[in-house]
């Protein structure tokens, strides 16, 4: 008995027992299939016109197999699909791009249609539909935003790796978008991690994705504290000059087009009712950035320019017929704020008089701005001018007298001591030497915040602050040649209009160095001697400027020039619009 119980546990304890096996290598039989998953999702970019290709072989088989007859819906449906991306959709921006798709959808369609007739097998099918996919094919291998969509991808993939590399674990990408300059994302932060924290660590994730130094830019969201926009430029958009394509606007209640940001949409700010202020070291720009606006604004049928520049004229000059009065000197720089001042103190009492708040801009009553190149130099030699544009500054917004002001380092002592810095709510900053100048121009707290003027590199970039820009966003602005700019003055001149007849009366017409009075004892060559004695002579209703270039034998520009220069002396007077004489022409 106990022997027979032995044999059976050991015939139990046998059939249970696996057998032993020896494997050589550690591979499981899916794994090949894997890797090959993994490849073909890899490069799926680079194998769409062959998995296309697939797609229509197997739709062909079908279709002959079952519905041969369907060949008159393909047609229809081939030439309606080609119809519209020729016509463009919202991914085809380029008319060689709408080309390609409408061609590559006939070809496809019309291989489709004959393989649903006659089958995908019969000869030469075959053949073409090969030829076909490498010939329609090689334009999507070679084309540059695939070929960067890809690269994107493939580091986006690997932005986990990076993130743990550069100090910001646990983040991860949203989203992404190729553009024409590179691509930008939007990431999401790790619990406790914040936008300072990712842009503390800028340099590292320029390292860390290879671009070249300074490629790299940051922008908060601003509805979630958690996430940020990540922006990669591989090529320069303001590596080169932008030509300024003419004025945007018609009236100065309109946005000025300024420039162009770096993801290609244009810089616009508006002008009415606000102050500003442009800072950056000598030849960042500045005046280019004034000549933008200047350009702008003379195609404002109801705005009247006035300018203070104490470089001599060197920069205003070129627009002095578009300008109604011109300063060069710190005194003339103070009469003319002073009568600036007039003006306000004339408008406000006849909003109070009519129980309106604003003035509202027309060609009839327009607004007044005041540009001034290298303000610190007047607040430092015109103490009165600091006087008259503070008040300006308090007071100026509501009856449209705008003071735009241009200067180096905006101190406040540089500024006057006054409250023209502070009511200056739009600042337009270019590069800067020092990292403290980004606060002193921008405000206080901006560097912190991200504004990073001193990284600027290219002349006219710049980074404009406003009620209505509250992020960095770097801008380049347009650029107007001389031949630009006197052009431009010539066109709008004739149409400049005048300051509303209860402003104009209280200029302060006081005549500062007569010109020549004595034709006798002056050279009848000068071309100044022939203008001042033609508009001494001049009849009541004035002369125009072609009576005026034919008596001189100089030019538009010549002519506007010494105009302006007489009528801010009180000597000359525009009798109608482009008609002048001497003041006092019909009183000797």
């Amino acid at each position: 008995m106990r022997r027979r119980t032995a044999r059976r546990l050991r015939r139990r304890d046998h059939r249970y027992d696996a057998p032993l096996m020896l494997i050589a290598d550690d591979r499981y039989p899916g794994q090949t299939i894997e890797a090959l998953a993994r490849w073909v999702y890899r490069y799926r970019s680079e194998l769409a016109p062959f998995g296309v290709a697939a797609v229509l072989w197997l739709a062909g088989l079908y279709l002959h197999a079952r519905h041969p007859g369907a060949w008159p819906y393909l047609l229809v449906l081939t030439g309606a699909c080609a119809a519209v991306q020729a016509r463009g959709t919202g991914w085809l921006d380029r008319m060689i791009e709408r080309a390609y798709a409408a061609a590559v959808t006939l070809a496809a369609g019309t291989w489709l249609i004959v393989a649903t007739i006659t089958g995908p097998s019969r000869p030469p099918l075959p053949a073409l539909l090969l030829l076909g996919t490498i010939a329609c094919g090689w334009p999507w291998w070679v084309h540059r935003r695939r070929r960067a969509r890809v690269r994107v991808e493939r580091t986006l993939a690997a932005w986990p790796e990076t993130a743990e590399a550069i100090g910001l674990a646990g983040s991860r990408v949203l989203s992404a978008v190729v553009d024409l300059w590179g691509w930008r994302a939007r990431i999401r932060l790790h619990r406790g991690q914040t936008v300072a924290d990712a842009r503390a660590r800028l340099t590292a994730i320029e390292s860390a994705l290879g671009t070249r130094p300074g490629a790299a830019r940051i922008d908060a969201d601003p509805d979630r504290a958690d996430r940020f926009t990540l922006r990669v430029l591989h090529t320069d958009p303001h590596a080169h000059a932008i030509r300024w394509p003419g004025p945007s606007t018609t009236s100065i209640a309109q946005p000025v087009e300024l420039g162009v940001y770096e993801d290609g949409t244009p810089a616009r700010v508006s002008l009415l009712r606000r102050h500003g202020l442009v800072g950056g070291v000598a030849g960042s720009g500045k005046s280019g950035v004034l000549n933008v606006i200047l350009g702008a604004l003379t195609a404002c049928p109801d705005v009247v320019l006035w300018g203070i520049d104490l470089k001599g004229g060197m920069e205003l000059r070129p627009w002095a017929p578009c300008l109604r009065r011109i300063a060069t000197t710190p005194a003339d720089g103070a009469r003319l704020l002073t009568d600036a001042v007039r003006v306000l103190n004339a408008r406000a009492a006849t909003l109070a008089q009519h129980g309106a708040r604003v003035w509202e801009p027309t060609p009839d009553t327009p607004a007044l701005v005041i540009v001034i190149d290298e303000y610190a130099e007047l607040a430092e030699q015109a103490p009165a001018a600091t006087a008259a544009a503070d008040s300006i500054a308090r007071r100026g917004r509501a009856v449209a007298v705008t003071l735009l002001a241009a200067t180096q380092r905006p101190t406040q002592q540089a500024m006057g001591k006054g409250a023209v810095r502070s009511q200056m709510d739009i600042r337009l900053c270019l590069r800067v030497r020092e990292r403290k100048d980004v606060d002193l121009i921008l405000g206080q707290g901006m560097l912190a915040a991200g504004w990073h003027a001193h990284t600027l590199n290219a002349p006219g970039t710049f980074l404009i602050s406003a009620p209505s820009l509250d992020h960095p966003r770097r801008a380049r602005a347009y650029l107007l040649t001389d031949d630009d700019v006197t052009a431009i003055a010539a066109r709008y001149a004739p149409h400049r209009p005048d300051l509303d007849p209860a402003s104009a009366t209280l200029t302060d017409p006081t005549p500062a160095d007569p010109p020549p009075s004595d034709p006798d004892t002056d050279d009848p060559e000068d071309p100044d001697t022939t203008l001042w004695a033609a508009l001494r002579t001049a009849p009541e209703d004035g002369l125009s400027l072609a009576d005026l270039m034919k008596a001189t034998g100089k030019g538009r520009t010549w002519i506007y020039d010494r105009l302006h220069h007489h009528a801010d002396t009180g000597h000359v007077t525009q009798v109608t619009r482009g008609r002048w004489r001497a003041t006092n022409s019909h009183d000797t």
